[in-house]
């Protein structure tokens, strides 16, 4: 955690194999709970390069996914799991364990795939520590720092709204680093690090430890203005080149959000 957190992927093992909250019925009652925008549900079969507005969609309920997860070849999400009293218990407990600096905003996601499915090549706002409570995936992490691979313009239009899948080329493939998970397993996802998965032959069942940070909401903030300049015809330095110059960006768009807000408030008399 000291030398390599939100630098670099790192491996990491746990104890939550057995633990109740992943077994199936328990899943399904959580489904039952969560509202529409905390499900997400889609056909496993998937390129890395998956257009994000042509994902196609598997056509079940997530109750129908969880229960025929091993032949539907589907892939799903349980989004904002800490919703529940008792996920949120879980998550809690993992944050104290991993006792991670400035943890704020914390949230738990539960991915439930079929065997062979791919999440395609993507980035993510959080730090994430994904564990892998049944089943074996591979999960191919880039360096959130190569340039080649996730250019400024790809991080400004991600924190401007943008979807999370990144363009994708064959060619980048051996810049990643392979992190093969069985259960018990885990791996630092650093912010921003691009990524795709592939399951193995089964049922695959992980656990997504996510929160922010200072530092990385000041990121975000920098990133953000970036890509209103750019929209402008400005060329950004890129976020980095100048602790000043930033720190004046992220001031300059709290100041803009906060007028924005303002003038979009209803008038009263």
């Amino acid at each position: 955690m000291r030398e390599d957190f939100d630098r670099r992927p790192f491996a990491l093992r746990h104890r939550l194999c057995a633990h109740p909250l992943f077994a199936l019925p328990r899943l399904l009652a959580l489904a039952r709970r969560l509202p529409p925008e905390c499900i997400e549900t889609n056909a496993g079969d998937l390129p890395v390069d998956q257009d994000p507005r042509a994902t196609p969609r598997n056509g079940l309920s997530a109750e129908e996914t969880l229960r025929r997860i091993a032949q539907c070849g589907s892939w799903m999400v349980l989004k904002n799991v800490q919703r529940d009293p008792d996920y949120a218990a879980l998550l809690q407990g993992c944050l104290a364990e991993l006792r991670a600096p400035d943890a704020r905003l914390a949230q738990g996601f539960v991915f439930v795939s079929s065997p062979g499915a791919v999440t395609p090549f993507h980035m993510d706002p959080e730090h994430n520590f994904l564990l892998q409570v049944a089943g074996r995936k591979t999960i191919h992490v880039f360096d959130p720092a190569d340039r080649e691979v996730l250019a400024e313009e790809d991080l400004e239009r991600f924190h401007a709204g943008a979807h999370r899948n990144l363009p994708w080329r064959e060619a980048w493939q051996p810049r990643a680093r392979a992190f093969a998970l069985g259960p018990g397993d885990g791996v630092h996802v650093p912010v921003t690090a691009p990524h795709w998965v592939r399951n193995g032959d089964a049922v695959s069942v992980s656990f997504s430890v996510t929160f922010r940070s200072r530092a990385s909401e000041r990121r975000a903030q920098v990133y953000a203005m970036n890509a209103r300049l750019r929209r402008r015809g400005r060329v950004p330095a890129p976020v980095g080149a100048s602790a000043l110059r930033d720190a004046l960006k992220g001031f300059s768009l709290r100041l803009i959000r906060r007028a924005e807000r303002l003038l979009a408030r209803p008038a009263t008399r």
